[in-house]
């Protein structure tokens, strides 16, 4: 179960643990992440795949607009992970 570009990922390990991320790309054996409030897309976290566990591979707008390359908002993610955290997670 390879982490993508757009999917929802759990931090495993680190100051971040616990909290959920978009994969904003990814470049070999790292993911760059944001959330839209501590890691905005104008500065994305490089993390190791290895301290991730995707927890989402949504066909929400959010992640249509990701994969694509349209335009996303900080306030967009927040939304959206908001909404994902809410429904408790189902995992993938």
């Amino acid at each position: 179960m390879a982490i993508e570009k757009a999917d929802v990922v759990r931090s495993l390990a680190g100051r971040d643990a616990g909290e959920l991320f978009f994969v904003s790309s990814t470049d070999g054996e790292y993911a760059y992440i944001v959330n839209g409030r501590d890691r905005r897309l104008e500065k994305p976290k490089k993390k190791k795949l290895k301290h991730l566990k995707r927890v989402d591979r949504g066909d929400g707008r959010i992640d249509l607009k990701l994969r694509s390359g349209e335009k996303v908002t900080n306030s967009e993610l927040r939304r959206a992970l908001a909404e994902k955290a809410g429904e408790g997670n189902k995992e993938v």
